[in-house]
């Protein structure tokens, strides 16, 4: 009878809270909430690695994390903001009794809590004491919720589970506090001893994730949702955790089936295509991957890592045309201030080292023009130096490739690879006294000595210098034994000797 009394009343109080209730916001990436539990930006999904000749990179392990986005998500929708105020009601199997006077007290505050919440705050604030049932504690627990004083509110919801240790409403407010705080370990022994009292619904479960996810805990974090999303199937906020942790453990294939619901619920959130395309990297179906990182061009919103992404992928499949346009399109994009243009320069690298000597060309023309301003001297010189290389093979422009790696030298006299390029050049132009030269000086830096000193000796064969290019052979040799160049040694001792 006393229960009949109260739920009426209280009520009236959730139909209030909902009426004035913002609708709730798509979080379309999966953040990661911080230690103090504040809002960071969602970071994009789809920064990659820089591109490796052997293998196309798979990006991020998945979303940069900030859990407060979804967490906020959660606490704004209109559903949640419902059960939570409607929680002023009593469920008398498992919860705290009130008596009749008790009753009285909530029937006075009654009209108050809608009209007037800070004085039916106040009025109820002065009847709770210690010996008073543990719903008025939970009751003012609410209010105080409800004008955002959490620390109060939070410390409402303790006295009331000290008085009645199997409240499960007053456990399961806890543990929602503590999530919304980023306090994971608070928020998941409230959560689990709502669990373990047979109570539990789709935010509890929901928020149990959030909080295991950000204890980067991706195994009861999976679960936990999956319990989330079988009570809410059209909750995104559950689906996209749920994703985030299944990819954490490399279940692409569960990933990638999570992702079709939400790019086909909503086709224009770049992020869930460009998550999805991760995923299908780690599926190595490396063309479905491009599909949808082109989708996510389309949709205007690319970044400049995603399309150096792209152009991985078409140069990993022997498509060089285009892989070129990707990443031409990727360099328009990197000329602000952001990724760094050193991928640039490692994706006309690939290019050439791929067989693609014209797309790579033109490429490297592009990252000069639009790059230039941001490239460091090291990026300078790696871009000097695939030019030099890629104009080697035209006789035509020697003169031009020489000046190119003779600036290569003005920004680093210790460039090894510039005065080996430049030694094969001399070889080419029939000047053997200036590619010894070329090569001595690379043969004193000990990253090239090696090659410096095998180049040097077959430039002295093609001399006929023999016993002056067998102590550079054999140093070769000892600095990287190879048994190319042991047969090449013992050729050139045995002409030697005949020689003599």
């Amino acid at each position: 009878m006393l229960e009949r009394q109260i739920v009426p009343a209280l009520l009236a109080l959730a139909a209030a809270a909902c009426a004035s209730t913002p609708p709730p916001s798509l979080s379309p990436a999966a953040p990661r909430a911080t230690a103090s539990g504040g809002t960071t930006s969602t970071a994009s999904v789809a920064e990659s690695a820089p591109p490796s000749e052997r293998r196309v990179e798979r990006g991020p392990s998945a979303p940069s994390a900030d859990y407060a986005d979804e967490i906020e998500a959660v606490w704004n929708d209109p559903v949640f903001q419902k059960q939570f105020v409607g929680s002023y009601g009593v469920n008398a199997d498992v919860e705290p009794r009130i008596g009749p006077e008790e009753v009285k007290i909530l029937e006075r505050i009654r009209p108050l809590m809608a009209e007037d919440p800070a004085r039916a705050e106040a009025d109820l604030a002065d009847e709770v004491g210690p010996e008073s049932s543990a719903l008025l504690d939970f009751t003012l627990a609410g209010l105080r919720f409800q004008r955002d004083a959490m620390d109060e509110a939070l410390a409402g919801y303790k006295r009331a589970i000290e008085k009645f240790p199997s409240f499960r409403r007053a456990w399961r407010n806890v543990g929602l506090i503590h999530a919304r705080a980023g306090r994971s370990d608070e928020a998941i022994a409230a959560f689990t001893r709502l669990l373990e009292l047979g109570g539990g619904d789709a935010y509890s479960y929901g928020l149990l994730g959030f909080a295991y996810a950000s204890k980067e805990d991706y195994q009861p974090a999976e679960a936990a949702y999956r319990s989330a999303l079988l009570l809410q199937p059209e909750n995104v906020e559950w689906r996209l955790g749920l994703t985030r942790c299944v990819y954490k453990q490399k279940k692409f294939e569960d990933a990638a089936t999570l992702l079709d619901a939400l790019v086909q619920r909503f086709p224009d959130k770049a992020d869930f295509w460009m998550l999805q395309a991760h995923a299908y990297l780690g599926l190595e179906r490396p063309l479905d991957a491009a599909e949808n990182l082109e989708i996510v061009d389309h949709l205007g919103v690319s970044t400049a890592d995603g399309l150096f992404t792209l152009g991985d992928i078409y140069v990993g499949q022997g498509l060089p045309d285009l892989a070129e346009g990707a990443y031409a399109r990727a360099v328009a994009l990197a000329g602000e201030p952001g990724p760094s243009p050193d991928r640039a320069v490692r994706s006309a690298e690939l290019l050439a080292a791929r067989g693609a000597p014209e797309p790579a060309k033109r490429l490297s023309a592009r990252v000069r023009r639009t790059l230039d301003a941001r490239l460091d001297d090291a990026a300078k010189r790696r871009l000097l130096r695939l030019e030099a290389r890629l104009g080697m093979a035209d006789d035509a422009n020697a003169d031009q490739v020489a000046a190119t790696l003779e600036e290569i030298l003005r920004l680093d006299p210790l460039d090894g690879d510039a005065l080996l390029l430049l030694a094969q050049l001399a070889t080419k132009r029939n000047d053997p006294d200036r590619a010894i030269l070329y090569l001595e000086r690379a043969g004193g830096i000990e990253a090239f000595e090696q090659a410096a000193k095998l180049r040097l000796a077959q430039v002295l064969v093609g001399l006929s210098r023999y016993d002056d290019a067998i102590p550079h052979l054999r140093r070769a040799q000892e600095l990287k034994p190879r048994e190319d160049v042991a047969r090449y040694l013992e050729q050139v001792e045995r002409v030697a000797r005949a020689r003599r």
